[in-house]
């Protein structure tokens, strides 16, 4: 959520509403969302590129042991998906359409922040590597944070405005304001600390007449949040005589924030205050105006969800989730984070959003080229309950089931109708989808990527999955891959390895000096790519292919119950190191830049083999052959792909007899396009 305006005003009021904490030994409520954007956003990292995912880790590595060196223990609350109401739709579709332009604006050089792709899932990663405590919530978190941090009486962390009305015993500590890069030592003792602002909502009541808390809601409600905005409330703005604030220019820029706080304070109580407010509204629609400003309200109110229970006990009972009727071993996965709330929203809403990357906005957004997993994914959720079943909104009777995609296209957004694919009887049955046996699962998995089992047989198990999805991207033409491409991903993937070597406690490993000269000759190509380089769209656009790739692949094996162990995420992949050695490889060779470690040159070779039988003939050609190969294909495609919806001809397919699951290719693109409305 999010008050328009608040956050600013509180703190050019710090004074008035912050009292300043040395904080140590203590409990602390973190809003996790909140948290990864703000590393993200504040640590220097380069954005352009698809994600430094390993400076990131390691950054979100630094924040928590600043918090052990403090003794303060971080229980980290994640959101979840959209509730089932899905009220928060139309702001979720401005922020995409904010979040493309800032992209684009990335995209040509100019500023802007976008988080990567994947990076909650390395965020989690780094969670579960430090042992962190974190919950994922079954959909918006602030209540439950709420909740808890009263029932453990400790502050919550956070930059979302909403924690200024929320009454929190112990007060409220912005991100903006917690110097963790600034560990303190308390005088005459070892002793460590974090200086801190907290925010008192009694503070900010007592600023304005000692006006009831309970106010605040209606307040928040009345000055407009990410769940309401009712252009009928500027009726009674504009009718209402708010009293004005300061004739600064701060003042007059928080007139709104000031003048309700201020008018709000007359008033005993909430019912009051309402009742007041509807007097300025025409009398048709009072009742309905009423009744959506109580519901929003309910907002501010504390939570039925225990998370105590679940950190004390790993019991997770979120009452919205349990009236849907889902099988219990989603909602654990859920809670623990082992599910994306992408997975949740295509469960429960049968709608998802497609979040835009750093690329080439006149082409057709990088998550095309994974429509067929995710079909695989949305027709593994098709009978998840009875339930679901009847509040569905898209599927028709006479038609396949469908579900919603809010996706790119150019520069703004449309939602796109899919069809999921239906999957033989053994994958149909969502509450006993874990219960199956690993082969059959695996199976499903790798069918769906279009790779044979025997190709991963030489691939350590930690990156099995990672080039299964490498071989998926290879056989989509819209890819648009070349040879040097691939190399600059594969020899990214050696980072991983290389740094597990290099950190290794045992100093006898004798391959250690070659990795550590591998890995260093790579960080130095790392850091050469960053200041102001000129992004080469294509190939930026070619990498988030890669990385939609990656996503679902990461989703559906997820959701299979980790058919394949899942990749260390936080060390396989690097936007700036891998769009660095891509510029290195049009005038060296990969073996040239492996001749420093023979180890890392033979998990190469591997990966290059396996990957190599699933690439397109002319990726190895030489570039004059590889063009006039590609214009005669232009030519013949057309005429054999039209009308066959569901083959695999432009790609290889390991399964005997084609791809048996029907799934959606790029010769149909076209087809789905127009079942699309533009936004």
């Amino acid at each position: 959520m999010g008050i328009r305006g608040l956050m600013s005003f509180v703190e050019d009021h710090s004074n008035e509403f912050f009292t300043d904490l040395k904080l140590r030994d203590t409990k602390i409520v973190i809003d996790g969302y909140a948290l990864f954007h703000r590393l993200c956003f504040n640590s220097n990292l380069e954005l352009r590129y698809g994600g430094d995912y390993d400076s990131f880790a390691d950054v979100v590595h630094k924040f928590f042991e600043s918090l052990f060196a403090c003794n303060i223990c971080p229980y980290v609350v994640l959101d979840g998906g959209c509730d089932i109401s899905d009220k928060k739709l139309k702001t979720l579709k401005d922020r995409a359409r904010e979040k493309i332009q800032v992209a684009h604006s990335l995209s040509v050089g100019g500023g802007g922040c976008v988080c990567p792709l994947l990076i909650r899932e390395v965020f989690i990663q780094v969670l579960m590597k430090l042992q962190v405590c974190f919950v994922q919530c079954f959909s918006e978190a602030d209540r439950d944070i709420m909740t808890l941090a009263n029932h453990w009486n400790c502050p919550v962390l956070s930059s979302d405005s909403d924690f200024c009305i929320f009454d929190l015993k112990t007060g409220f500590c912005p991100l903006t304001s917690f110097q963790w890069r600034n560990v303190n030592t308390v005088k005459g003792t070892r002793d460590c600390y974090i200086p801190a602002k907290c925010f008192s909502v009694d503070a900010l009541c007592r600023h304005f007449s000692n006006m009831n808390k309970a106010l605040l809601p209606l307040f928040a409600v009345l000055c407009g949040n990410d769940h309401i905005n009712l252009p009928i409330m500027d009726t009674f703005l504009s009718k209402v005589r708010l009293p004005l604030g300061a004739t600064s220019s701060k003042g007059r820029r928080h007139h709104r924030v000031w003048g309700l706080l201020n008018w709000l304070s007359q008033f005993a109580n909430p019912t009051e205050a309402l009742d007041n407010v509807l007097k300025y509204l025409p009398k048709k629609d009072r009742e309905n105006v009423k009744e959506i400003l109580c519901s929003s309200m309910e907002e501010y109110q504390q939570s039925q969800v225990k998370l105590q229970d679940f950190f004390q006990y790993g019991t997770y009972a979120c009452p919205a989730a349990l009236n849907l009727d889902l099988p219990e071993w989603v909602l654990v996965a859920l809670a623990k984070g082992q599910l994306s709330p992408f997975i949740s929203d295509a469960l429960v809403l049968r709608r998802t959003i497609l979040h835009t990357q750093v690329e080439n906005m006149q082409q057709p957004n990088a998550h095309r080229i994974s429509l067929p997993i995710r079909q695989i994914i949305y027709g593994l959720l098709l009978n998840a309950s009875s339930h679901l079943k009847s509040v569905s909104r898209n599927a028709l009777p006479s038609q396949p089931p469908a579900f919603s995609e809010v996706e790119r296209i150019h520069k703004n957004i449309k939602t796109s109708i899919v069809n999921a694919v239906e999957l033989p009887k053994d994958y149909s049955d969502l509450s006993k989808l874990a219960e199956l046996s690993l082969a059959k699962r695996q199976i499903l998995l790798l069918e769906t990527l279009k790779v044979k089992q025997t190709i991963l047989e030489p691939i350590p198990s930690s990156l099995k999955l990672l080039v299964s999805v490498t071989c998926y991207w290879l056989q989509h033409t819209e890819a648009n891959a070349k040879l040097h491409h691939l190399q600059a991903l594969l020899l990214g993937m050696l980072m991983g390895p290389l740094h597990v070597i290099i950190t290794s406690p045992d100093k006898e490993d004798v391959r250690e000096d070659g990795a550590r000269l591998l890995y260093e000759a790579f960080r130095r190509v790392k850091e050469q790519t960053r200041p102001g380089a000129r992004l080469d769209l294509d190939t930026a656009h070619i990498f988030c292919q890669w990385q939609c790739c990656l996503q679902m692949g990461v989703y559906l094996n997820q959701l299979l119950s980790a058919p394949l162990p899942e990749p260390d995420l936080t060390r396989l992949y690097n936007g700036s190191l891998v769009h660095g050695l891509c510029q290195q490889l049009t005038s060296t060779s990969a073996e040239s830049l492996l001749s420093l470690c023979p180890e890392a040159r033979q998990l190469y070779e591997h990966l290059f083999n396996a990957t190599r039988s699933y690439a397109p003939a002319e990726l190895f050609l030489p570039k004059g052959k590889s063009n006039s190969k590609k214009k005669r294909q232009k030519k013949q495609g057309t005429s054999r792909s039209k009308n066959r919806v569901g083959t695999t001809s432009d790609t290889k397919c390991w399964y005997e007899g084609g791809n048996r699951f029907g799934l959606l290719t790029a010769e149909n693109l076209e087809e789905h396009t127009a079942l699309s409305e533009l936004e």
